[in-house]
């Protein structure tokens, strides 16, 4: 299964996410299939950017979304 999720970069108390699309089966910062976008929750209000295009190209390809994730693509008015 694809899942759309976080992945995580960044310094110790300091994190960082890139939006990945990865098999489900792969660790969390490990192997993904490309990479559609940031989140920057240490900036406030948090900070996101998200390539609107290949996230529906996903979507529509039967990809599942995190539960953080799905909040992320709400609030840039991405739809499944």
């Amino acid at each position: 299964m694809v899942k759309i999720r976080l992945k995580r970069m960044g310094q110790k108390k300091a994190p960082f996410y890139r939006i990945v699309v990865a098999d489900s089966r792969s660790p969390r910062d490990g192997k993904f299939i490309e990479e559609i976008g940031t989140y920057d929750p240490t900036k406030d209000p948090s900070e996101f950017h998200v390539n609107e295009e290949l996230a529906k190209k996903w979507l529509a390809n039967g990809a599942q979304t995190t539960e953080t994730v799905g909040k992320i693509f709400k609030a840039a008015g991405i739809e499944k």
